[in-house]
């Protein structure tokens, strides 16, 4: 299966036959997400335009009329990371019946991203505040904003499960959710050192005990 969808993803990106007076097109998305592994693994720094030429299937040039330069790659990249999170976070938050079953689904959605390949990969928001967010405003806007969107999803969590009795009421939603956000984000550091699913999935489970 990664064979058949590496050639996939190597197809789709490789610069399709224009007509005439037509310009070379690629699949955006797919470019993106490529883009998404080599900087997440990476970091902005660390990825060289030679490595997102060859991971995209592009040419310097079509990545340069496309993007405008590597920053612009980042960008576009990061705001694709975020909405695809987003959504499969939305997605396995579908069925939970408690503001706690929620969180520990959000839990186990992290402790999931943090061990093996996707582990070692790591995080764009991570490697957006480790590498660039000091020094460009722009991009440090774009991490602040994910990030209080994370803390603002838990802290309404935490409030849901108060209201149906399933998280302790003496908890502050908000110090809770930034609590919480910090195990999250961390579970993604620590991943990056290859760590096993047998030593990442139990810290959902101890990071619940916050709830009581």
């Amino acid at each position: 299966m990664i064979v058949s969808y590496n050639a996939a993803m190597t197809a789709s990106l490789s610069p399709r036959r224009p007509g005439p007076g037509r310009p070379r097109e690629f699949d955006t998305d797919l470019a993106l997400d490529r883009a998404i592994a080599v900087f997440s693994e990476r970091g902005y720094q660390g990825a060289a335009i030679s490595d997102l030429t060859r991971a995209l299937g592009l040419t310097a040039g079509s990545l340069y009329k496309a993007f405008t330069d590597k920053r612009g790659l980042f960008l576009a990249a990061f705001d694709r990371y975020v909405a695809l999170r987003t959504e499969r976070l939305r997605a396995a938050l579908e069925g939970a019946p408690t503001g706690r079953a929620k969180i520990k689904a959000v839990l186990d959605f992290y402790a999931d991203s943090s061990h093996g390949a996707d582990g070692r990969r790591g995080c764009l928001v991570v490697a957006g505040a480790v590498d660039l967010a000091a020094a460009d405003p722009e991009i440090a806007a774009r991490v602040t904003g994910a990030l209080h969107l994370n803390e603002g999803r838990l802290a309404d969590l935490v409030a849901e499960g108060q209201a149906d009795g399933t998280v302790a009421p003496h908890l502050d939603p908000s110090a809770t959710a930034r609590l919480l956000l910090c195990v999250l984000q961390g579970m993604r550091v620590i991943g990056k050192t290859g760590r096993d699913r047998a030593e990442m999935a139990p810290l959902a489970d101890n990071a619940m005990k916050l709830l009581d």
